[in-house]
């Protein structure tokens, strides 16, 4: 500042200073690696989760799971494999005040009883043989957070009994242990099965139903609302095109090819049949040919050219007519069929002026 020289104290001060400025540039360089990380990161969680569609269908669900996502009570999801089930066990935890908190999930019927108990509850060093050393359960995991217990129609009665239990008094021991572990966890179980039949017939405990059903939320299988079918198909291929590649497009006779086929697998097998066809199609377009149907579900003609709405019509006077000719007209088998109310069948019926 003076003119004058540096002295050795300055230069030990500007040393000083030196290595505080290239701390605060790598601590900035870091946290910006962190927040594109985090971005990136919460982008591959929404792609993953996200709900699509338009219909009044889907919106009347994601208000209602949105309504309760507060709430502490427990929710069924229920409805045919496929359906997204666990897309909404995800919506109603992201939407409430547990949303930081953990989400933990783990699928009954993929595990023996035995193990099953072992995950849900943890266990203790030595209480069975190979047991090293301590372990927590699934509930000690999501404690303060939701747990996502799927499959739950395959859960073993004996195992079914120990569930009720941790759901009424909100502990458990672990398993080999003697303390008693307090936890706040929200319930949140899902099932493709009939649990009031399950109950009747002796399946599944009634105490238990109650317990899990006090909020019930049913999801329409794809065909019930096909008219999302194009914002689907739309948000997979985004999904599954590979970075390197260039989206391809969709050919005019696709939409109605796709919107005539049953969908049994619903929302899961659209994932699957437009993932096949962007890995196994050569062409720039995504044509019928790249949708092969099976031989049992083979697809109703529909004119091209139909808007969604009478495209989704079509597919609906067709499939209903077919079912109630398998019935010899039976609108109560019918709709057991369909799996939809009978009063909701007979009001299709009349709208869409079914013989």
């Amino acid at each position: 500042i003076d003119g004058g020289i540096f002295s050795k104290e300055d230069s030990v001060i500007l040393g000083q200073f030196a290595n505080l400025m290239a701390k605060f540039f790598q601590v900035s360089r870091n946290r910006k690696l962190l927040g594109e990380e985090f971005g990136r990161l919460k982008e591959q969680y929404l792609l993953r989760y996200a709900i699509v569609g338009e219909s009044a269908a889907i919106k009347k669900c994601i208000g209602i799971a949105e309504k309760v996502a507060d709430s502490k009570a427990a929710v069924l999801l229920t409805g045919e494999s496929g359906t997204g089930k666990e897309l909404f066990a995800h919506l109603i935890h992201d939407r409430g005040e547990r949303q930081t908190n953990p989400f933990v999930s783990v699928s009954c019927g993929a595990l023996p009883a035995s193990i099953l108990e072992r995950e849900l509850f943890g266990h203790e060093k030595g209480a069975f043989t190979g047991a090293d050393s301590q372990k927590i359960g699934l509930f000690e995991a999501a404690d303060t957070g939701t747990l996502f217990l799927d499959e739950i129609g395959e859960l073993p009665m004996d195992m079914q009994v120990k569930l009720l239990r941790v759901i009424q008094e909100e502990s458990f021991i672990r398993l080999g242990g003697t303390k008693t572990i307090q936890v706040n966890v929200r319930l949140v179980t899902a099932t493709n099965r009939d649990l009031e039949k399950e109950v009747r017939e002796g399946n599944f405990r009634q105490d238990l139903f109650y317990r899990i059903n006090v909020i019930k939320l049913t999801l329409p299988p794809l065909r019930e609302k096909i008219e999302d079918l194009p914002d689907l198909v739309s948000f997979f291929m985004k999904k599954h095109t590979p970075e390197n590649q260039p989206l391809k497009k969709v050919s005019k006779s696709l939409i109605p090819h796709l919107m005539s086929y049953s969908w049994p697998g619903n929302i899961r097998e659209l994932e699957n049949s437009v993932e096949r066809a962007i890995v196994l199609s050569d062409d720039e377009e995504l044509t019928p040919e790249a949708f092969p149907f099976e031989t049992s579900h083979l697809p109703i003609e529909l004119n091209v050219g139909s808007t969604l709405k009478e495209a989704g019509d079509s597919f609906r006077k067709t499939f209903i007519t077919n079912t109630l000719k398998s019935t010899s007209g039976n609108r109560t088998k019918a709709a057991k069929i369909l799996d939809v109310q009978r009063s909701y069948l007979s009001r299709l019926i009349k709208e869409l002026e079914i013989d």
